[in-house]
């Protein structure tokens, strides 16, 4: 008896999840190009955000040159990928 309950609980459970993702937008499909070059943008974002760690416990006024250059670079890069 119990299982007849839990099975239409289940049943219920997954037209409720049907129904919810039927009402919200679907994405819109990108072609491979916008994949690749979304890809890209991720990237040079995830190594900016690692290079701003760096630069928050460099201590080594040569090693903070560094990162302020590559950070300088990532930035320039980010603002060509964003303005196509």
């Amino acid at each position: 008896m119990a299982r007849g309950w839990e099975s239409k609980s289940v049943e219920q459970q997954q037209e409720s999840l049907s129904s919810s993702n039927s009402a919200q937008p679907l994405r819109k499909q990108l072609t491979p190009e916008q994949v690749t070059e979304q890809q890209r943008r991720d990237g040079l974002r995830l190594s900016r955000q690692h290079i701003v760690q760096q630069l928050e416990v460099a201590s080594n006024p040569q090693h903070r040159a560094m990162l302020e250059a590559a950070l300088a670079d990532l930035d320039t890069q980010l603002k060509g990928a964003i303005d196509w």
